[in-house]
C-alpha cells in the first residue's frame, strides 16, 4: 500500500544508515558539514508488477533512508545503487511513493525520490457513474471530475489560494511559490479569483498574471478552482456591499439595466473560459464557483440580500446562460456555502441551504473558518463527506485557514488529523497576502518560509494522504472504471 491507498494509513517507516566510498576508494564518513554532498535521483517509474528496482545515489557522507510507502522495502547497496523491493500494484490506478534521503541528524540535507508504479491496465468494467450539470463538457473536464471523485478515496489534495503569483514576501516572480519554499513542490490545488476577470476591474494589468499562473498550473497537471470576488453591479459597491435587496432581483428583471451590466460581465467570464488553453492546446477546465459563502450576510448574493427562491434562480439562470448560451464547456460548478460552527445535526441543512437542485451542483465545497475550533472543523467534514457519498458528487474545504497564526503543530494536528477517515477531495488555505517588509500585518493563512509550523507542514506533506502538485496522478485522463454522463 503506497503513500495513496488509505487516508488513515500510516506508511511505515524503513530507516538505515549505508556509508558509500567515492571513486577514489575512500571511505567518507566524519566529512565536514560544509563539504557534504549528495545527489539523489529525483523519479523512477516501475511496472504493475513489482519486484526490484534501484534509485541511484552518489553521497561522501553517510545518510539515512526513509521509506514512506508501505509497499516500497528496502533491500541492499551496491556501490551508488540503492535497491529496494516494490509489491505488486494489482489496482488498475497508477500509484506514486516516495523514498527520502537524509543526513543522520535529518538536519543538512533533505533529499526525496519519487516512485511511480503502473496500474494493472486489464479492462475493467465501468464501477462508478458520475453526472455533470454540463452534459456536453469537454473530455478534460469530465476526467477531472471523475479524478476528484477517485482521489478522495485515497486522502486529499492541498490547495493554497493565489499561492503561484504573490506570497508573504514576493509578487508576480515565476516559480515562486510559499508551499514550494517550504516543502520543494507545489500545491495539488491552485485557487484564484475570476470576480476581477469579470466586473469593471477587467482591465487591470493583474487578470495577465492570473492567465499565466493558471496555465503554469494546469501545464503541470495542477487542479484549477475559482471564486468570484464580484462587486456589486447595482450600486457600484464590492463584493462586501450588502446595503441593498434589489441586485438579484434586478439581474433577474428582463430589460432593467443591472441585468444588461451584469450579462456583459457573464460574457467576460465566458470569454475568458472559451479561451483559456494549456500548452497541450486543449480547454482547462475549472472548478468555478460562483456565490460563494452565501449562506452568510455579508455579500450581495448573501441570506441577507435575496430570498431563498431569488438565489436558486440566480444560480440556475448563471449555469443555463455560462452553459447553453455562451457555450462554456469547461466548468465544474461548485457551492460553498460558509460553515464556521459546529452545526451538530444541522450541518447538512446548511451544507444545502438553499440548493439550486442536484442538477445545476457537481462539487460540494465550503468555506470554514473556523480558526481554533477543532470540533468544528472535524464536524463539518464528516457531514460533507456523508453528503457526497449521498448525492454522488465530490466534496471538499475551498477555504480555511486561521488569519495570522503562530501555532507550531496546526498542520498535523488540525488540518492533516481532522481529515483522517472523511472522502474530501481537497483542503483549501485562504492566501498569504505580500506584505513585503510590514511584518505588522499579518494576513497570511498558509505556511511560509520563516513560519513556525514549517517543520509540521513539511511531516504533512510526507503523510500518505496529503497530495501536492508531484504526486498527482493524470488528473485530466479518465481513470479506469468510471464514466461521466
Amino acid at each position: 500500500m503506497d503513500k495513496h491507498m488509505g487516508i488513515s494509513i500510516l506508511a511505515a517507516a524503513v530507516f538505515m544508515t549505508a556509508a558509500l566510498s567515492c571513486t577514489d576508494g575512500k571511505e567518507q564518513t566524519g566529512v565536514n558539514e560544509d563539504e557534504r554532498s549528495i545527489t539523489v535521483q529525483e523519479r523512477v517509474e516501475i511496472d504493475h508488477a513489482g519486484g526490484l528496482f534501484s534509485i541511484n545515489v552518489e553521497a561522501n557522507f553517510d545518510f539515512q533512508v526513509e521509506s514512506l510507502s508501505e509497499w516500497i522495502e528496502f533491500d541492499k547497496i551496491e556501490g551508488t545503487k540503492v535497491w529496494f523491493m516494490a509489491q505488486a500494484n494489482e489496482g488498475t490506478a497508477d500509484r506514486m511513493g516516495k523514498v527520502k534521503f537524509t543526513d543522520p541528524a535529518s538536519k543538512y540535507f533533505y533529499k526525496e525520490t519519487r516512485v511511480s508504479q503502473k496500474g494493472d491496465k486489464t479492462p475493467v468494467e465501468v464501477t462508478a457513474s458520475l453526472s455533470l450539470a454540463d452534459k456536453n463538457a469537454t473530455a478534460q473536464t469530465k476526467a477531472l471530475y471523475a479524478n476528484l471523485w477517485d482521489i478522495a478515496s485515497k486522502g486529499f489534495m492541498f490547495g493554497h489560494h493565489d499561492d503561484l503569483w504573490y506570497g508573504r514576501y514576493w509578487y508576480n516572480q515565476a516559480g515562486k511559490s510559499d508551499t514550494k519554499a517550504v516543502c520543494g513542490d507545489y500545491p495539488a490545488v491552485f485557487s484564484v479569483d475570476m470576480g476581477p476577470i469579470m466586473d469593471n476591474r477587467h482591465n487591470d494589468a493583474e487578470n495577465a498574471i492570473r492567465r499565466r499562473v493558471i496555465i503554469e498550473a494546469y501545464d503541470r497537471g495542477e487542479v484549477i478552482t475559482m471564486c468570484c470576488h464580484l462587486n456589486n453591479p447595482h450600486t457600484g459597491g464590492d463584493s462586501w456591499d450588502n446595503s441593498s435587496n434589489e441586485v438579484v432581483r434586478s439581474i433577474l428583471t428582463e430589460g432593467h439595466a443591472t441585468r444588461t451590466k451584469y450579462l456583459e460581465w457573464l460574457d467576460r467570464c465566458a470569454d475568458f473560459a472559451n479561451n483559456l488553453k494549456g500548452s497541450d492546446g486543449n480547454l482547462i477546465p475549472i472548478i468555478f464557483r460562483p456565490y460563494h459563502e452565501h449562506t452568510q450576510t455579508w455579500s450581495w448574493w448573501s441570506s441577507k440580500c435575496t430570498t431563498e427562491e431569488e438565489f436558486i434562480s440566480f444560480w440556475r439562470f448563471t449555469v443555463e446562460y455560462l452553459r447553453d448560451t455562451k457555450g462554456v464547456r469547461n466548468f465544474i460548478y461548485a457551492i460553498s456555502p460558509q460553515m464556521d460552527e459546529d452545526y451538530k445535526g444541522g450541518a447538512k441543512d446548511r451544507l444545502t441551504f438553499r440548493w439550486p437542485g442536484d442538477e445545476y451542483v457537481d462539487f460540494i465545497g465550503m468555506d470554514c473558518y473556523h480558526y481554533s475550533w477543532k470540533q468544528a472543523f472535524k464536524s463539518n467534514l464528516d457531514a460533507m463527506s456523508k453528503l457526497s457519498l449521498e448525492k454522488g458528487k465530490p466534496c471538499g474545504v475551498t477555504e480555511t485557514g486561521p488569519e495570522g497564526f503562530d501555532w507550531t503543530d496546526y498542520w498535523t494536528n488540525h488540518i492533516l488529523e481532522s481529515a483522517l477517515n472523511q472522502r474530501v477531495s481537497m483542503i483549501v488555505m485562504w492566501r498569504n497576502k505580500y506584505v513585503g517588509s510590514n511584518e505588522a500585518d499579518r494576513h497570511f493563512y498558509s505556511v511560509y518560509p520563516g513560519h513556525p509550523s514549517e517543520n509540521d507542514f513539511r511531516e504533512m506533506y510526507d503523510h500518505p494522504s496529503t497530495f501536492f502538485s508531484k504526486d498527482l496522478p493524470d488528473m485530466y485522463t479518465m481513470p479506469e472504471g468510471y464514466e461521466v454522463k
